[in-house]
């Protein structure tokens, strides 16, 4: 067999981050600043992190990282509102909301009222639709990293039989929609699932989007498949037993450093997209 691969994503993420650099410059010289705005409602902990390594990111780039904390009282309709503000703001070329929101907010009518040339993260269902249908300009971060890494190490999805464990609408359910208009023969799996180690033991390509700590185990690996684990649990642990799975795998990606910081270099990239995408509009007009 070949030699294995470590799928590492801090590599693909500072090829993807190199490529951007050029366009970024390109779009200052036209007097556009990329600017990507964050919403973050409430004072959950991770999600202040998550936020903050975001615009972190940003900044390093030279995008520009617009930071809305709004208080825990917010009501669905103040977020509305704030996305309306931001969706009618030129300036502004993304937008993320950061997920979870309080219990009490309608998350799916906040995440629906972003502007789809501005649903950079890929959280709307019209988004999503373009994406299953093969045109989608901004798929969900994580699926699009997923991909990113495929193409970075030369895998193909076509003919291969994929198994994705996991249905969230921005993981599980576009990631198997992707795949699946790359030529692969998809199946989803998920907790309903019947016989799961039988069809992942099935598969040339698993993606572990679960959200449950050393899930898939190496057992159920077939000899020489690719694992790409999107999951990230409490303690750096991703969705995939690592070294179980790695005796068997071709090709893995590591938890952290796989799936993780792709995903981030892909929020920029759709950012820098839109706003290339606005500057090319507002110079027809000109």
């Amino acid at each position: 067999m070949e030699k294995k691969i470590i799928l590492d994503g801090i590599v693909v993420a500072k090829h993807v981050k190199d490529q951007l650099k050029d366009r970024i410059e390109e779009l200052k010289g036209k007097d556009v600043v990329p600017c990507l705005a964050t919403i973050l409602v409430g004072d959950d902990p991770s999600s202040e992190t998550y936020v903050r390594m975001k615009g972190n990111a940003c900044e390093k780039l030279g995008i520009l990282s617009k930071r809305i904390h709004m208080s825990k009282d917010t009501t669905t309709q103040e977020l509305l509102e704030k996305i309306a503000e931001l969706n009618n703001d030129p300036s502004v070329h993304g937008i993320l909301l950061q997920h979870p929101v309080p219990g009490h907010i309608d998350e799916r009518k906040a995440f629906e009222a972003i502007a789809i040339e501005k649903d950079v993260d890929g959280v709307t269902s019209l988004g999503y639709g373009q994406t299953a249908f093969g045109f989608g300009e901004y798929p969900s971060c994580t699926p699009a990293a997923i991909l990113e890494i495929m193409d970075f190490y030369k895998l193909s999805a076509e003919g291969m039989h994929a198994v994705v464990v996991g249905r969230s609408p921005i993981l599980g359910k576009p990631v198997s929609a992707l795949l699946l208009n790359r030529n692969a023969t998809v199946t989803t799996c998920h907790s309903y699932t019947k016989n799961l180690p039988q069809i992942v033991k099935q598969a040339d390509i698993v993606v572990a989007a679960v959200g449950k700590p050393n899930f898939i185990k190496g057992e159920w690996i077939k000899e020489g498949a690719i694992v790409l684990d999107a999951g990230y649990n409490e303690g750096n642990i991703g969705d995939a037993e690592y070294e179980s799975c790695a005796e068997k795998a071709f090709a893995i990606t590591p938890v952290p450093g796989g799936v993780g910081p792709v995903t981030i270099s892909m929020l920029l990239k759709h950012t820098v997209h839109a706003a290339e995408k606005i500057a090319e509009i507002q110079g027809k007009h000109k």
